[in-house]
């Protein structure tokens, strides 16, 4: 009897230790083809880098060019009922799908990228990346000739629309007549509408282009047509190595590694999370060596006073296109940020219905 029930008390603990070492299986959906850079690409080298971090502790997954709606719930789901007990989804479109599944899974923890509603599973987690478009937007106001900047947009979704309102308040930070002419696509990736979208804007009268989608299209037209580009996500030099500026980045690594590592110990929970430069989660990143030493000078010291709070593109008296003062003094509350849907003065184009 006693060696029965050591033997059985022995295969207990060698079952528990095999359970305890199963490495964490953490999936991740995809809006676009991971391609060479882009918004995909960051999130799926913030994923390698998870791996790396934490070795034997994750197994990975992804499925990429996923549309938002029925499919993404269908790979969310078909990825928790293989096993996945942590799903990043990383299109703003795939909350809702998201939350549908995180209640049929309640055991799966979910992080959701650029979303508004969390639940008992499912967080939420965004960068400030309106803070890296103010810095660039103020280079391209240095860099512009003609003062007219164009800009190739996603959705009118409020992250766009800060980023878009942020470049605009810097550019004309360096030059008050400057204007940013912005053209929706109505889709984050379409390589063919997203160059057209560059070449309506260049013939618009834009010498300094930017994006909010997720192909190379925009810079690669700005390097053909000869005209200053700002990158978006990824460092874009090699699509644009005479025409870029800057690019605004993006690096999720370390904060990927972190979820990862609360699910396994067992402390996560539903905590928004939205970072910025301070946090290392937006850079400006690759400043050209064209760019002249003076201004380089000043881009770090509006850097450093962004980052130490003292200076930032929703700060002061803000008025919008019209011509109504939407903020008096101090900083804009975050409440507003992550709501805004208006444009600042100088934005040339209006928001598309939604």
């Amino acid at each position: 009897m006693l060696k029965n029930l050591i033997g059985a008390l022995a295969c207990a603990l060698a079952c528990h230790a095999a359970i305890a070492a199963d490495p964490l299986q953490v999936g991740f959906i995809y809006v676009s083809p991971v391609g060479q850079a882009g918004w995909t690409f960051q999130h799926d080298l913030a994923r390698q880098s998870m791996e790396r971090a934490l070795g034997a502790q994750v197994r990975t997954r992804y499925v990429e060019a996923v549309p938002e709606g029925a499919d993404a719930e269908r790979v969310m789901r078909a990825m928790a009922a293989d096993g996945a007990r942590l799903i990043f989804a990383t299109s703003f479109g795939y909350l809702e799908p998201a939350l549908r599944v995180a209640t049929d899974f309640p055991g799966v923890r979910f992080e959701h990228a650029g979303g508004y509603k969390t639940a008992a599973n499912l967080n939420v987690y965004n960068a400030r990346f309106y803070e890296g478009r103010w810095l660039a937007g103020w280079l391209a106001g240095k860099a512009s000739a003609t003062g007219v900047a164009g800009y190739v947009a996603g959705f009118p979704v409020p992250e766009v629309i800060q980023g878009i309102n942020a470049f605009t308040l810097g550019m004309r930070a360096a030059n008050p007549k400057a204007t940013v002419r912005v053209l929706w696509l109505g889709t984050w990736f379409d390589p063919p509408k997203e160059r057209e979208a560059a070449l309506t804007l260049i013939g618009g009268g834009a010498d300094v282009l930017t994006n909010h989608s997720g192909s190379p299209a925009v810079p690669q037209t700005a390097e053909e047509r000869g005209v200053r580009v700002i990158g978006y996500q990824s460092d874009m030099s090699r699509f644009a190595p005479t025409m870029q500026l800057a690019a605004v980045t993006s690096d999720w690594g370390t904060y990927y590694t972190h979820v990862a590592r609360s699910v396994i110990g067992g402390t996560w929970k539903a905590q928004p999370v939205w970072g910025g430069m301070k946090d290392g989660m937006v850079h400006l990143s690759a400043v050209s060596a064209s760019v002249p030493a003076t201004v380089r000078r000043e881009l770090a010291a509006r850097t450093q006073a962004l980052v130490a709070g003292h200076a930032g593109p929703f700060m002061g008296r803000l008025v919008d296109q019209a011509g109504h003062v939407r903020h008096e003094r101090g900083a804009l509350g975050d409440d507003a940020i992550a709501k805004m849907d208006w444009f600042v003065q100088g934005v040339v184009g209006e928001l598309p219905a939604r």
